[in-house]
């Protein structure tokens, strides 16, 4: 069975689903990743962003706002329009949300290197080959300091461990993980922010094809 990715989001409108519990945590880690970014402009890039619901829950009312150039990319074309619309709603004329699969990097890669990147609702839905390999290729996605926000259900086999230490390997510092309890669906969310070593930055033509990873659930 197909997914029907525009009614997924519906789980955001129900305060006591997993989905808006983690929402919450995705927009408190975004909104403090934005505050301690460096003063001038802040580059933020969300891939796989459906609807844009964290980012745009958060740069309407945030302090920087005006510093916030932001890049969603979005393959469902229903999701993107909406994203869009709510950006044009709010006033955010530096939102720009991209139709395209997020899985490849010649897509976004003008707005790269990010100073805030968010891979949420990707990794439960790729194989760990693919999250290996974007971990890897992370710190050529980020500028030096920048934060990545992920997330990864729980469930057993829980590989949120490993994901932790492949961030460590990349040369990430662990800002944050989050595990709450939250019934049946087991939530994780981490932050990781990049250390300043330019020896751990590699060319993204190192990933095979400008890919990143495939969605494994349709």
């Amino acid at each position: 069975m197909t997914r029907d990715w525009a009614r997924w989001h519906d789980g955001y409108d129900d305060p006591s689903s997993p989905l808006s519990a983690r929402l919450a945590i995705i927009r408190g880690h975004l909104a403090g990743a934005i505050t301690a970014a460096p003063a001038g402009p802040v580059r933020l890039v969300s891939l796989c962003a459906g609807q844009g619901q964290d980012v745009l829950g958060v740069l309407p009312d945030h302090p920087r706002r005006d510093d916030v150039t932001a890049v969603l990319v979005e393959l469902h074309p229903g999701n993107a329009r909406q994203a869009a619309a709510r950006a044009a709603r709010e006033g955010l004329a530096a939102v720009e949300v991209r139709e395209g699969d997020a899985g490849l990097i010649a897509g976004y890669a003008d707005a790269l290197p990010a100073d805030v990147l968010l891979l949420c609702g990707i990794f439960g839905n790729v194989s760990d080959s693919d999250i290996g390999r974007t971990v890897a290729a992370a710190p050529s996605l980020c500028a030096p300091g920048g934060t990545v926000i992920w997330t990864r259900h729980r469930r057993p086999p829980d590989l949120t461990p490993l994901v932790r230490e492949w961030f460590a390997a990349a040369g990430f510092a662990e800002v944050a993980f989050e595990a709450p309890e939250t019934g049946s669906t087991l939530i994780g969310v981490g932050v990781h922010r990049r250390l300043a070593d330019p020896g751990r930055r590699s060319p993204l033509a190192s990933v095979a094809g400008g890919r990143l990873f495939t969605f494994t659930t349709s």
